[in-house]
């Protein structure tokens, strides 16, 4: 399969897509076609690799990579994504765990497939130049992208993450890694780092002097096993429930940059048995005063207790609308709704009086958006599913106080923390981050 611009820009194979990150012309990868699945090409109910392989084989077909799939979906997806029940008979609610991998967010996904793909492409073309992965950070993705490249060979990965706006857990994290990962703190707010990322692929002189790649979710080769997890649990629940439910499941997926959405909107797109979709943001409106408006306003971002989705320019829009098109259009096809700190706080303590379980502030939008924007006859006889991004266990800080209890921390991430940490505070601008490499 080949890959084209979102900006109609040539078609290029995967590997190159990959390695390149964006395409000259500014836009953002997206497959030529997508493959449309139906019900009866996963008619049981595989490990989460052996799906992400036969779901993601057309995308491979054609490219160097192709018989390497297989060996790139075991060796990164290698945890589980489970769904948790948390509804009643009436009223089916799941959490869709996307924190299990090494680093305990959704982000583990992405940066370790891409990780696994991006070795084996320089393997296969033998490269002398260590590829530079630049990733820019409102909190969980430099750090999975961090574990997932650090001491990989052919590789260096520079983390920028936005100084003093991600939770303390989060920034240690993003630090502690050493070797061919620079941690950079950038006096700024994410937008600033992804403002340096963006600026420094454009320069392609510079992008060719460094060999520079993205880990970010431009990146589409973080998209492709993003969208596993959603056609997997949407596949089985279906094969489990159909008759009983309707053969459909609904998302609620906390966003920032789009990423994780957009992956579910691609596994709609394929045929996946997903109905409705809804964005669920935090205090930083633009996605959702856009659909409202059909105006696009890029804005500065604000901070909020869910850090990760601090965004106020996210890339991905561009892809959902080569897919769906305008603010018109889309509106058809998602929903989206902001959530306020306040309100943020009341429902982890809230989820944590109904069940026990103590969810992280991102996980805690998505729920709010099903306890108290749902209309009641959405919920009846509907299964929806919130995506719970990350452990609560890197938010301490802000979930042990409402909820009144430590949180047990995986093990993974305890010993993340016992690692010393190595960074640098700089100035937002490119030729600091040269002068670094």
């Amino acid at each position: 399969m080949r890959f084209h611009s979102t900006r109609g820009g040539a078609l290029v194979a995967l590997e190159d897509a990959v390695m390149a990150g964006t395409a000259p012309d500014g836009g953002l990868y997206v497959p030529d076609e997508l493959p449309v699945y139906q019900r009866s090409d996963f008619t049981e109910q595989l490990p989460i690799d052996q799906f992400a392989a036969q779901l993601l084989a057309p995308f491979f077909v054609g490219s160097m990579l192709e018989r390497d799939l297989e060996g790139i979906c075991a060796d990164a997806l290698n945890f589980p994504a489970p769904l948790r029940s948390l509804g009643s008979p009436e009223a089916a609610l799941s959490l869709l765990e996307l924190f299990h991998g090494p680093t305990a967010a959704f982000k583990d996904f992405g940066a370790r497939f891409l990780a696994a793909t991006m070795s084996k492409i320089i393997e296969h073309r033998g490269e002398s130049q260590p590829a530079t992965v630049i990733v820019a950070t409102s909190g969980d993705t430099g750090a999975a992208v961090a574990a997932a490249f650090h001491r990989r060979p052919g590789t260096r990965v520079v983390v920028l993450f936005p100084d003093g706006r991600v939770s303390p857990r989060q920034q240690h994290q993003l630090t502690c890694w050493g070797d061919n990962v620079i941690s950079l703190s950038v006096k700024g707010e994410f937008d600033d780092c992804q403002r340096l990322a963006k600026a420094m692929f454009a320069d392609q002189a510079l992008s060719q002097r460094l060999n520079l790649c993205s880990a970010n979710s431009i990146n589409v080769g973080r998209l492709l096993p993003q969208s596993v997890y959603y056609a997997k649990t949407s596949s089985d629940y279906a094969q489990a429930h159909d008759g009983d439910r309707g053969s459909n499941s609904h998302y609620i997926v906390p966003t920032g940059n789009l990423g994780n959405a957009f992956a579910c909107a691609w596994a709609k797109q394929m045929g996946f048995p997903i109905g409705a979709l809804i964005l669920a943001t935090n205090a930083n409106r633009t996605i959702p005063d856009y659909l409202a408006s059909g105006d696009w306003q890029p804005r500065r971002s604000v901070a909020t207790l869910a850090s990760a989705m601090d965004v106020g320019d996210p890339s991905n829009m561009e892809r959902l609308q080569n897919l769906w098109g305008d603010a018109a259009a889309l509106n058809k096809q998602v929903r989206s709704c902001s959530v306020t700190d306040a309100e943020i706080r009341a429902e982890i303590v809230a989820e944590f009086q109904r069940s026990g379980l103590p969810v992280c502030p991102h996980t805690a939008t998505g729920l709010h958006v099903y306890r108290n924007l749902l209309q009641d006859v959405e919920r009846a006889g509907r299964h929806w599913v919130v995506a719970a991004t990350a452990h609560a266990a890197k938010f301490d800080e802000i979930v042990e106080p409402l909820i009144g209890e430590s949180i047990p921390v995986p093990a993974e991430l305890t010993e993340l923390l016992s690692c010393p940490v190595q960074y640098e505070v700089i100035e937002p601008n490119v030729a600091e981050i040269v002068n670094r490499l």
